[in-house]
């Protein structure tokens, strides 16, 4: 039985970036719930709000978070699991993850506006896919085929910036088409009224 616990705790924190995503959905999927026994109904735009609130605080936040701790506190091992030799560009991955992690618990909040969660986006997007880049760089010229370089990691920096990007698009788009809706609303009853 401990065998099995440390491998599936080894699964989870090595496949970080998938298990924050995930547990993302499951978070949002609860709000939705919440929001929908409280109000008696789930719109559009409640549904895009915790999709896209929860990848912020999990995927970017706390997932960054996690980034700045390995590649700060634990450097040399995950340098090991990258397949890369310590290296004092190491630090500074880890401070840009810090910085990204702050942006993206900024931004988390509903209050906060498109443009706030955009930039919480925009800035981990590039640099994970840069990252792509350069994994798939290092395995097309050293064969670096190491967990952390072509594993699931190397999906996830493709992959997860392009789920975000969707997340806000629906976001806005429920939020204008709910608009919309309430303005045509108004000009009918204005109509009736007259």
């Amino acid at each position: 039985m401990e065998a099995v616990i440390e491998n599936v705790i080894t699964l989870v924190l090595s496949n970080f970036t998938v298990t924050l995503f995930l547990l993302g959905l499951v978070t949002a999927g609860i709000g939705m719930l919440r929001t929908r026994r409280r109000r008696g109904r789930l719109a559009a735009q409640d549904v895009w709000e915790k999709l896209l609130n929860h990848f912020l605080l999990l995927s970017v936040g706390v997932s960054y978070l996690y980034n700045f701790v390995m590649h700060s506190v634990f450097g040399d091992f995950t340098a090991e699991i990258i397949g890369w030799d310590q290296s004092p560009f190491q630090l500074e991955v880890a401070f840009a993850s810090l910085g990204f992690a702050a942006v993206g618990f900024l931004a988390f909040p509903s209050r906060q506006g498109w443009m706030v969660k955009l930039a919480a986006l925009l800035g981990p997007a590039l640099f994970l896919w840069g990252a792509a880049a350069g994994h798939i760089y290092q395995i097309a010229t050293t064969g670096n085929q190491a967990q952390g370089n072509a594993g699931s990691i190397l999906y996830t920096d493709v992959l997860l910036p392009v789920v975000g990007f969707v997340f806000l698009w629906g976001y806005v788009a429920s939020a204008r088409r709910e608009r919309a809706d309430l303005d045509r609303d108004d000009e009918a009853a204005d109509m009736v009224r007259a």
